[in-house]
């Protein structure tokens, strides 16, 4: 299995702080991003952009990849061109990508490392990886047929063994039919398919789960768990195990649920909450996070030299575990490779959101399945032509509106556009908006969705917007579409051709001898 992403389509605002100095063009395109942490000089991070581009921002990863750092615009990694990132993670000044080729590349400014200043393939002969995860100064590896192999530093056994560390060749660890591996700070986690638990390496604190605090030098079974288990994570000194029933587990620091003075776990203790979906730590910190199913965000653990904080539901509803970071550090932190939104917002001071799902001052609901928005109709008159003609004549008395073209999120997201200004677009709800754009004449949504369609529009997402282009007739697409034909298509169809005499047939008898006109055409 891949490694799932911890967060789904988090808003790029969260950074902005952080990401201040950078040219706004080049924010919208940013669809994936990493926040390097461990870093000497300041704020690091990779960003994927929509043409599938890698970025390096930030003077460290700039000095590692031997690239100069710009605060205004991201520098390009161009070993990195034409590869698709699965997976990145990082800690104590290196950072490691796993590309879908199951290739792992890493980068760092340690010498021991031995990575000349750019991104090293870890180089393993035909073994291709599909997991990997990082400690303080050690890598997990975990190849497509379950065995795990390890890097770095061994000081603890947290590659295995009582052998030296490693930093050029790759350690067979012993571990084969695993699915999920882990790293904390100095302690190595891996799930079987057969829902076994191993750990291994440092266990000061208790977070190999063992019932002691002696290190571990070889994978032993963690043999607390009966149940199907979901998930496993690491972070700095403790381990935390998520079973398939929505139960959760931790072990190490800070997993005691009681106030005393010891709250440290030999073994896995539960964590007071229920029907978990996901949760989230970091190899270098000592903080952890957990999702429920009603969409609730808790946090426990130790912020920096501060004492233990002991569970606790966090307030204003975040909407992702990058949003509760910022609850707790100044500066968001990411968990894994982020698929991100950009929001787009006009310049307008709207400030009218109280006037939306107030049940203290409504005259319209707007029905959709079993969920419904509450709204005025003197203000939406006021905001969309649509709703002017709407709510005249005969749907001046009415105070309900069944709709049914449209989901609820979707049609909430507009309402929330015409109250404030701001609507967030992905890949996922691009369809559905600028068909409501057009069925309902808002020339401020359609304008998004093009500005959207063309900032996203590569090679990869051609499959994708090419109908929409079509079916809206978007033709202030043509000079994208002309400059993304004639340097990605036309030279990748070329390519392709040249492999395969069977292949050149078939084109050229659909040029040729086909009765399309448009093709006899530009045939001609």
């Amino acid at each position: 299995m891949k490694k799932s992403p911890t967060d789904t389509d988090v808003d790029i605002q969260l950074f902005q702080n952080d990401l201040k100095d950078i040219d706004p063009e080049f924010i919208p395109s940013i669809i994936s991003i990493y926040k390097i942490t461990n870093t000497n000089k300041g704020i690091s991070f990779l960003f994927i952009a929509n043409n599938n581009a890698t970025y390096a921002y930030g003077r460290d990863i700039c000095k590692w990849l031997s690239l100069k750092h710009d605060p205004k615009r991201p520098q390009q990694i161009n070993i990195l061109n034409d590869k698709k990132i699965i997976q990145i993670d990082s800690c104590y000044r290196f950072v490691v990508v796993l590309t879908d080729d199951g290739q792992v590349y890493l980068a760092s400014e340690d010498s021991f490392w031995k990575t000349k200043n750019t991104f090293k393939l870890i180089s393993t002969g035909n073994d291709r990886f599909k997991m990997i995860s990082c400690g303080q100064n050690h890598l997990l590896l975990l190849r497509i047929d379950g065995t795990v192999f390890a890097l770095g530093d061994n000081r603890y056994g947290q590659l295995t063994g009582n052998s030296e560390s490693s930093y050029d060749t790759v350690v067979n660890n012993g571990l084969t039919n695993v699915k999920i591996i882990a790293c904390g700070s100095e302690h190595s986690l891996a799930l079987t398919n057969t829902n076994r638990i191993y750990s291994w390496g440092c266990n000061n604190k208790g977070q190999l789960g063992l019932g002691d605090t002696n290190e571990r030098r070889i994978p032993t079974l963690v043999s607390f768990f009966h149940g199907p288990i979901k998930n496993i994570m690491a972070g700095a000194n403790h381990s935390l195990f998520l079973l398939e029933d929505g139960q959760i587990f931790g072990c190490g620091h800070g997993q005691r649920p009681i106030n005393d003075d010891n709250q440290d776990a030999k073994v896995p203790a539960k964590i007071p909450i229920e029907n978990v979906q996901s949760m989230a730590c970091k190899n270098s910190h000592l903080i952890s996070y957990a999702l429920d199913h009603s969409s609730h965000y808790y946090q426990w653990g130790r912020l920096y030299s501060k004492k233990l904080a002991p569970l606790k539901k966090l307030d204003g509803q975040p909407k992702s575990f990058v949003a509760a970071s910022i609850m707790s550090y100044k500066s968001p932190i990411t968990f894994g490779l982020t698929s991100t939104i950009y929001s787009f917002e006009s310049h307008d001071t709207i400030t009218n959101i109280g006037l939306l799902d107030n049940p203290d001052n409504y005259d319209v609901e707007f029905v959709i399945g079993d969920k419904r928005i509450l709204a005025r109709k003197c203000y939406l008159k006021m905001s969309s032509k649509y709703y002017s003609r709407m709510f005249s004549g005969d749907w001046l008395e009415n105070d309900q509106v069944i709709i049914k073209d449209y989901n609820y999120d979707v049609y909430y997201s507009y309402l929330l556009m015409l109250h404030t200004g701001r609507i967030r677009i992905n890949q996922s709800n691009i369809a559905i908006l600028i068909d409501l754009a057009n069925c309902y004449g808002d020339e401020r949504l359609m304008k998004h969705c093009k500005t959207f369609i063309r900032r996203d529009l590569n090679k990869q997402t051609l499959c994708i917007y090419l109908p929409l282009i079509n079916k809206y007739e978007l033709d202030d697409m043509h000079d994208k579409l002309v400059q993304l034909t004639t340097k990605d298509v036309l030279p990748k169809i070329a390519y392709n051709l040249l492999e395969s005499k069977e292949d050149i047939k078939k084109f050229l008898e659909l040029f040729f001898l086909s009765d399309n006109l448009f093709l006899k055409k530009i045939c001609q």
